[in-house]
């Protein structure tokens, strides 16, 4: 495409975008609730630098097509992933966290940190999966297009907002979605209510002060049945709760970690869930090892990423040189070892 027809291309994006320039103070489909803009001309141009164009969109290149399969990892971890990016600077055709995202190379991100690889562009990635009738019905971790073609991306967060890279001049943050987008897609499966994935067991002596049992075989069915649903070791999520927090439910930790499987308040309510609760907090650590998981490869960088973070994990190449990390990564090890 010659650069007058790349010039051309965005104008008539715009256009579509915009049909009422004269008259009104545009946005880019979506806004912040707390954006405003100097004029209408600085709201097209802001707009232009996150339009995606047929040759590369958002300054990318094409890619092959999503490899979407049944991994086990769910909408609101890509949300959770999303939500790492938070801050990072708006560059045009950026790929490079370090350096800028655009809106689809985020998304192209967020999915790929879990193993599912989508296509470069907003045009792309707006095929991709399958379609959503409308807003109400849409699920955390679906993708929110503007456009036809798309020109503009975003991952659903819930709430009517979604995690998004804006335009120039922006950062990756969580807005309010005020236009209806045009294109709705799910590319992962819906997430199950927690309460479906295990139930609290009936005839056992519980924990006074939690209301929960207490001991590893209080949990057995919960952890069988998110490791099944997620597809994960058999023993890792039993394993994982005996070195975190030798299966006490009301543990707290120095560094402020919650719960059964010591999940840092941020980190659960990314997930959508109750650290406290037992039930919740096996669902929400399940999909974080799946996720670390596909990133990583195996079972011990997983639990270093777990333990460490998993930009740890990425600086060292591996399991972090930290003796706490190391030592958590044998115990769980060991634990899951003695199970078998």
């Amino acid at each position: 495409m010659s650069v007058v027809e790349d010039v051309q291309s965005r104008i008539t994006a715009i256009n579509q975008l915009f049909p009422s320039l004269a008259q009104t103070t545009p946005s880019v489909g979506v806004a912040s609730s707390t954006q405003t803009y100097g004029s209408e001309f600085e709201s097209a141009l802001a707009s232009m630098s996150s339009i995606d164009v047929a040759s590369g969109g958002d300054g990318g290149s094409a890619s092959a097509p999503a490899q979407i399969g049944a991994t086990g990892v769910t909408g609101e971890a890509v949300v959770a992933d999303a939500e790492k990016y938070l801050g990072v600077p708006y560059l045009y055709g950026g790929t490079d966290p370090s350096k800028g995202l655009d809106c689809s190379a985020l998304v192209q991100r967020a999915y790929g940190d879990l193993g599912l690889s989508l296509p470069r562009t907003s045009q792309e990635q707006a095929k991709v999966g399958t379609p959503v009738p409308s807003l109400a019905q849409a699920q955390p971790g679906d993708l929110v297009c503007f456009g036809d073609p798309a020109t503009h991306i975003g991952i659903y967060a819930g709430d009517g907002k979604m995690v998004v890279a804006p335009h120039t001049g922006t950062n990756v943050q969580v807005q309010d979605i005020t236009t209806t987008p045009s294109t709705i897609r799910r590319v992962v499966n819906p997430t199950p209510s927690v309460d479906a994935i295990a139930t609290r067991p009936a005839a056992l002596s519980t924990n006074a002060s939690s209301g929960w049992p207490s001991g590893a075989s209080s949990y057995a069915a919960a952890f069988t049945a998110a490791e099944q649903r997620y597809g994960l070791p058999s023993g890792l999520l039993s394993a994982v709760a005996h070195a975190e927090s030798n299966y006490r439910p009301d543990a707290v930790s120095s560094a402020g970690a919650v719960g059964l499987m010591q999940l840092m308040p941020d980190t659960a309510k990314a997930l959508g869930v109750d650290a406290t609760n037992p039930t919740q907090a096996i669902d929400g650590a399940a999909r974080l090892l799946k996720g670390q998981l596909n990133k990583y490869g195996s079972v011990q960088l997983a639990l270093a990423a777990y333990n460490a973070g998993g930009p740890a994990v990425d600086q060292h190449g591996g399991i972090p040189p930290y003796p706490e990390t190391q030592n958590y990564v044998q115990k769980v090890m060991s634990y899951m070892n003695e199970a078998a």
